[in-house]
């Protein structure tokens, strides 16, 4: 009885990995590739089918971390919204909550923006911004409502360009050409 308890996930295993050949792995076109190592990876680090461990091994460079610093729709979000005191900014979420904020002593209006990340792509249907407006006749007399507007257009408008520009700057900043070293090296 204990060895039917083995032998029937060793067989299962088996058959399964077996049945990974048809349309899992793809085999290369011998014609399309050169018959170098070092071509080929060349080839495939061009086309983003591989990676580099060499750097990391060697030393040079530090370990890489996906910090909220890293997203540039984070960044640009913040950026543009540095003026307003934060209530809640949750990275993990995807969420950026202004408090209140009023301009010139003027407590009867004020604003609050809402900012949720539905995606990390550089994109208008990316993020969605929410701006709520609360008019206030007295101190217990309030009325907040959600408005879409001009202004609504306009930070999500700064926040996309600003993103573009840090992802730029991050492309520009990160590139690494591969550089094929000769044998005797």
């Amino acid at each position: 009885m204990l060895k039917i308890k083995i032998l029937v996930p060793i067989i299962l295993i088996i058959f399964t990995l077996t049945s990974c050949g048809k349309g899992f792995f793809k085999p290369g076109d011998a014609r399309k590739n050169p018959p170098d190592p070092k071509l080929r990876v060349k080839k495939n680090l061009e086309e983003g089918k591989g990676f580099r461990l060499n750097n990391a091994i060697s030393g040079n460079q530090g370990t890489n971390f996906e910090f909220a610093s890293s997203n540039e729709l984070w960044r640009a979000s913040l950026d543009v919204l540095d003026f307003m005191p934060l209530t809640s900014a949750n990275y993990s979420g995807g969420v950026i909550i202004t408090d209140w904020y009023s301009e010139q002593n003027n407590d009867n209006e004020s604003i609050k923006i809402t900012i949720r990340f539905l995606s990390n792509e550089i994109r208008s249907d990316a993020i969605d911004v929410n701006i709520f407006y609360k008019k206030c006749i007295s101190t217990n007399n309030c009325k907040v409502n959600k408005q879409e507007g001009q202004l609504k257009k306009e930070i999500t408008k700064q926040i996309l360009a600003k993103a573009t520009i840090y992802k730029k700057q991050s492309k520009d900043k990160n590139f690494k050409p591969y550089i094929m070293s000769t044998p005797g090296e």
